[in-house]
């Protein structure tokens, strides 16, 4: 048996997947507690001994490992025009293992600085103009941020002519700083891959120095990338295939977690729409969005400003003073889980009023304008109307048995002008398998796909 270990150090749970490349088979999993504020290793080894009874005491030839045990880092975009490379900011950092908190747009004021203190990001990414372009906002922003007081690195990704002036200004032992290509080079034109390495790379050596992994080398290969990014690497495999087997298409997937939804689309999110033109940005095909406002423990109150108490109450068959009080007992003890019919309702619509959040915001919207050649359609955003798969998972979805009633609760959407899915087949990660096999991609995509494939799509061999 050619057996690998994939491992993916969560905030909540650490999971491991036993894989055997010969048989391309997952034949174990298993999964502890992640002991996130001492030692990462320490709940990484329970789940190893949990594995263990099942394999046996078998030799793995490589130990895999992605995380998001330290958190996403918490970060403060600055660009130029709020449309353009402020939104250039912050697709850079989503994948990269960072949470944009803030974006500031135009020239920086005092109070502006007054608050990014204050916010004390853990990342600053520094943007604005293109090549050649703009040159004086840039310059401007990096003399204030000069003035914080508090601890960041900065990664500088804008008007390639600024970057050294802009290193001379801010390059300091309080801030370091990472000079990167420019998020966008040239008007409409994204670039934001060398800067999400940089970010990764940032946020991978905070995990490893801060979370005990460095003294554990000899257990694993490596830290190879955020989960985040794992699990995007995965859904892209599983969309577009490898040399010797087609992708699936299209598709979208949710986590929905406790404090936060995140919206996958592996998509060009192409009109679909007779006359429709699309403005504004391209959007990258893969694309993935954090909603930190909406969720089912920490955010739960965040899932009922957005669709509204009535709706909630309505979609659980309850008055609205129930809602307030599964809130209020949400707000005393963030671990209570549903016991009666009830209390699965109300988890229910919750859970359905976040992934219906977080779906109307990652999908792109239609309005039809007038020209003087008669109406048009303007598409902003991707149009996800015909996407066929929809993946979910996340804990509320993976332990229960009315995962596709939440999913086409949650596309019932009334809006339509949102391009979200119409009617997508939907299917849950119930083995929590989607960033174990992102990880086996760098080493084996065919094997991964196959897997993928088995799991959530059929098998299209060229």
């Amino acid at each position: 048996m050619q057996a690998v270990l994939l491992i993916d150090f969560g905030s909540t749970y650490t999971k491991l997947t036993a894989v055997d490349l010969d048989a391309k088979k997952i034949f174990a999993t298993a999964q502890d507690f992640t002991t996130v504020d001492t030692d990462v290793m320490e709940g990484f080894e329970r789940a190893l001994l949990k594995l263990k009874e099942k394999t046996g005491d078998i030799p793995f030839e490589k130990r895999l490992a992605c995380s998001s045990a330290a958190g996403g880092l918490r970060m403060v975009a600055c660009g130029l025009v709020p449309a353009l490379t402020a939104k250039a900011a912050k697709l850079a950092a989503f994948g990269a293992g960072a949470k944009v908190i803030k974006t500031y747009s135009y020239k920086l004021t005092r109070s502006d600085i007054q608050e990014i203190d204050q916010i004390a990001p853990e990342i600053l990414l520094l943007t604005g103009g293109t090549d050649g372009g703009n040159q004086e906002v840039i310059e401007h922003n990096a003399s204030m941020l000069a003035k914080t007081e508090t601890f960041f690195p900065v990664v500088y990704a804008g008007n390639h002519a600024s970057g050294d002036i802009c290193r001379d200004i801010l390059e300091s032992e309080k801030h370091p700083f990472y000079l990167c290509e420019n998020v966008m080079p040239r008007l409409n034109k994204l670039n934001i891959q060398p800067a999400q390495g940089v970010i990764r790379k940032i946020f991978l050596d905070r995990i490893i120095s801060a979370k005990g992994l460095s003294k554990q080398k000899a257990l694993i290969d490596g830290i190879l990338m955020p989960t985040p990014a794992a699990v995007l690497a995965a859904l892209t495999l599983l969309s577009k295939g490898t040399s010797k087997h087609r992708g699936i298409g299209e598709l979208m997937a949710c986590d929905l977690g406790g404090a936060t939804t995140v919206i996958y689309s592996i998509a060009r999110g192409a009109p679909t729409k007779e006359l429709a033109v699309v403005h504004g940005l391209p959007e990258p095909f893969s694309k993935r969005t954090v909603e930190g406002d909406i969720g089912m423990r920490y955010s739960a109150h965040g899932v009922v400003e957005a669709v509204g108490i009535e709706e909630i109450a309505r979609i659980a068959n309850v008055h609205e003073d129930v809602v307030y009080d599964w809130l209020n007992r949400i707000d005393q003890d963030k671990s209570i889980l549903p016991a009666t019919e009830e209390e699965k309702a109300l988890d229910f619509a919750l859970a359905a009023g976040a992934l219906r959040t977080g779906i109307i915001r990652h999908s792109g919207t239609l309005e039809m304008v007038y020209t003087p050649v008669g109406a048009v359609y303007q598409q902003q955003g991707k149009d996800l109307s015909e996407v066929k798969l929809l993946i979910m998972t996340g804990g509320a979805l993976n332990h229960t048995d009315q995962f596709e009633a939440i999913g086409r609760e949650a596309l019932a959407i009334q809006d339509t002008t949102v391009l979200a899915p119409t009617n997508p087949r939907i299917i849950c990660d119930t083995q929590y398998v989607l960033s174990a096999l992102g990880l086996l991609s760098t080493i084996d995509p065919e094997t991964a796909f196959e897997l993928l494939n088995n799991i959530f799509g059929k098998e299209d061999s060229l």
